[in-house]
């Protein structure tokens, strides 16, 4: 398991500091320096920081442990965020194919771009990994035209199910979006998706949309309501 990234502290960072501020397709989205942690927010929103990861690591593995040893098994990543996941997933010769969708140019280029990209120390090795494939696009479209199917799909690009960055993604929870998700799926490949708090809605709406064995994990936190992953698997 790889260890929680810090970058490196200066007395100046006690004060949140921004690093780059862009206006995307989708509206501002910004990285700052916060003491030794990087931080993307996106509209104001508090999205992920580079603290722990626990949880983006857990989304991996429980998608994987479901796929009940499955050889080789093709995983796509929603959303490339801080790169705990997909440096995760890079790590675990178990994975074939690793995909990741991201939507956002910024954060794309905050793990490539210049001589130092922010987040390399996360994500470098493994954006180097042959088996990894980056897609610039917005998840939701990338389900509905790629022709290409998954064994896994983990999805990290919203706060949650009842939560997210902007209003236009709520389509991926709701019936439509996850039919999206269904017909990306191999026959018992996994959905395992991220939220910073427990949706019974959202297991409910994927019960009635015919995946089985929906079941939601909970990650510990310090303090609060727990994080947790939600996984379904898809039906024959």
């Amino acid at each position: 398991m790889s260890a929680p990234y810090a970058a490196p502290f200066a007395a100046e960072d006690d004060v949140p500091r921004v690093l780059d501020r862009r206006e995307g397709p989708y509206g501002e989205v910004v990285l700052r320096r916060h003491g030794g942690l990087l931080q993307i927010i996106a509209n104001g929103t508090f999205l992920m920081d580079t603290s722990d990861g626990r949880s983006e690591r857990l989304l991996v593995d429980l998608a994987r442990d479901a796929l009940g040893g499955r050889k080789e098994p093709g995983v796509l990543i929603g959303g490339l965020g801080v790169g705990f996941s997909l440096a995760h997933a890079s790590a675990d010769p178990a994975w074939g194919r690793i995909t990741v969708v991201e939507r956002e140019p910024a954060v794309i280029d905050w793990h490539t771009k210049g001589q130092a990209p922010p987040l390399a120390g996360i994500s470098g090795a493994a954006l180097a990994d042959p088996r990894t494939e980056v897609v610039r696009a917005d998840l939701l479209e990338h389900l509905r035209t790629t022709t290409a199917t998954y064994d896994a799909l983990c999805l990290d690009i919203d706060n949650g199910p009842d939560w997210t960055v902007t209003e236009d993604n709520g389509v991926l929870y709701a019936p439509a979006g996850l039919a999206a998700c269904a017909a990306r799926l191999t026959v018992g490949g996994i959905l395992a998706v991220w939220s910073a708090r427990p949706s019974a809605a959202f297991e409910g709406t994927l019960r009635k949309c015919g995946f089985r064995a929906v079941r939601t994990e909970e990650i510990p936190v310090a303090r609060g309501v727990p994080d947790v992953v939600h996984l379904a698997v898809k039906a024959a």
